[in-house]
């Protein structure tokens, strides 16, 4: 009778792993303008997330107007020939509803959260400004009003952050000569010599229909979902001027190591990284998921060997960790880094940490921890399943990499996949003595040697 009764509890959860499978699945079709959509169905409760991603990032600007993808994203949210400034957001406010943008190296993405009802009116207005879009000379006008915000917020997320500060230099090492060089908030001088007519050209080179997706998580159907999609952006013509080849390019090794050091008042806590060139899902996907497997072990949390060792153990830092930005298309860096515990110097911190490495590069990883790593990974990807705003963000920010839904679905599969030998040869490779890295060295005002 037990065994009956677990075994009928077994199938009902295999139905049901099955039946939630299927629920979230998404279902994508284009637009005859060429607009991408993608429907991921999520009926527990009457909200959607609308999303539109531009194929347009910090690393498609031209050469001299660094910052315009990423200010382009703020005027995109003041006046069409159909709206008044500030109108916009007032309509999704009075809906109920949540907005907003973010802009990456890679990509551009404006997001509505609101009541299903109100799906067809965040169409609406996201078609309309991706074709009515406001920009002028008026010095209170919407591009040089916003120039001036952006501006502002470089100085209070940038220059007044030390970490900040510190990182800009070595990202913009690390990736010297490629587009990702700059960083998407753009350079001071480049950003104030903006004009609107270069923000005209950016918006007629890359806001039209044929270089964006539109994602939809949420209580629709892609029935309902095609049929205002076709209602309010079908009607857009394409201008056929958005590219079709990205400035992307594989990144160049390092060729000398390097020390990057900032040191300042506001500093209360010295930080000592390193980081090496990594590796990009895009471009090496195996290598991608056995680095991210590896890098968990490592570094990744309380239970890594990093912190088990350093911090628990030999009680030289009250931090320790690794991680990776594999989820840009480009090759991005792998990091390793800490944080000296009270009276240890930043030199004492880097030759436990170096030594701790070595014995891990030498030794290799355990079945049973690289089993503990990868789980955590894939359920972490199936938790987010949970989140209406995470699915339409994965998919949204994968498709506009170029990759496939097929990759999404199969990825906690692909990670569980993952070998011990696997994961240590990928640490192996990006951390190899002798690769060239960058060491930074965020310090107090007095120094920390």
């Amino acid at each position: 009778m037990k065994r009956s009764l677990a075994a009928g509890l077994l199938a009902l959860f295999a139905a049901n792993a099955v039946a939630e499978e299927a629920a979230w699945s998404p279902t994508t079709f284009s637009l005859s303008n060429g607009m991408d959509v993608v429907v991921i169905p999520d009926h527990r409760a009457p909200v959607v997330t609308h999303m539109v991603w531009y194929k347009v990032g910090a690393a498609d600007e031209a050469p001299g107007k660094s910052g315009i993808a990423h200010l382009f994203e703020h005027v995109m949210f003041q006046q069409t020939t159909n709206l008044a400034p500030g109108e916009f957001d007032s309509i999704v406010s009075r809906s109920g509803g949540q907005n907003n943008a973010f802009t990456s190296w890679d990509y551009t993405a404006y997001f509505e959260r609101v009541h299903k009802k109100e799906l067809g009116t965040m169409m609406g207005l996201e078609a309309d400004r991706m074709v009515n879009l406001v920009i002028n000379d008026d010095p209170k006008g919407p591009f040089i009003s916003e120039r001036d915000v952006v501006k502002e917020e470089r100085r209070q997320r940038v220059e007044n952050n030390p970490g900040v500060i510190l990182q800009e230099k070595v990202l913009s090492a690390l990736w010297k000569g490629h587009p990702y060089e700059i960083t998407v908030i753009g350079r001071m001088e480049e950003v104030a010599a903006l004009t609107p007519q270069d923000g005209l050209d950016f918006y007629r080179e890359y806001y039209s229909p044929e270089n964006a997706i539109l994602v939809v998580a949420g209580d629709v159907t892609p029935e309902e979902v095609r049929t205002l999609a076709e209602q309010h952006y079908g009607v857009i013509q394409p201008t056929g001027s958005a590219h079709s080849e990205r400035k992307w390019q594989p990144v160049a090794p390092l060729t000398e190591t390097q020390l990057i050091t900032h040191a300042d008042p506001k500093v209360r806590q010295p930080v000592w990284s390193r980081y090496y060139l990594g590796v990009s899902q895009r471009r090496q996907p195996e290598e991608a998921l056995a680095l991210d497997v590896g890098l968990e072990v490592l570094g990744g949390g309380m239970t890594s060997r990093l912190y088990q060792s350093l911090v628990e153990q030999q009680k030289v830092a009250i931090s320790a960790n690794t991680f990776a930005w594999t989820t840009l298309h480009d090759e991005g860096p792998a990091v390793m880094t800490a944080t000296p515990a009270p009276g240890v110097s930043l030199e004492d911190l880097e030759a436990a940490f170096t030594a701790e490495i070595e014995k891990v590069l030498a030794e290799g990883f355990t079945e049973a921890e690289v089993r503990r790593a990868r789980n955590k990974l894939a359920a972490d990807a199936i938790y987010g399943r949970d989140s209406q705003s995470n699915l339409a963000n994965t998919f949204g920010a994968w498709l506009a990499l170029g990759g496939s839904v097929e990759d999404i679905l199969s990825y906690p599969d692909d990670v569980r996949a993952v070998t011990p030998e696997q994961a240590i040869a990928a640490v192996r490779a990006v951390f190899a003595p002798e690769k060239h890295y960058i060491e930074s060295h965020l310090l107090t005002a007095e120094g920390d040697f």
